[in-house]
């Protein structure tokens, strides 16, 4: 099994604002404080985890297994 991408590049859908970031690998993270706007960011529903709402590249536990109730 090849190793999870953890680069991903979160994006605030109320200002707009995107930061690189480093996904945790032992937990799914859900709340993210923007940093342009200061919203707290949650899950979409059907989404486990921030990343996979709002980033570029899903959390490393729905990319080994492609399901998106990984942390639930």
């Amino acid at each position: 099994m090849a190793e999870p991408e953890l680069a991903s590049t979160i994006t605030c859908p109320e200002c707009g604002h995107s930061k690189d970031e480093t996904m945790p690998t032992d937990a799914c993270q859900w709340f993210y404080d923007c940093e342009g706007c200061g919203a707290v960011l949650r899950p979409k529903a059907g989404d486990c985890c921030v990343y996979c709402s709002y980033a570029t590249v899903p959390c490393p536990p729905v990319q080994a297994t492609g399901s998106k109730g990984c942390c639930g």
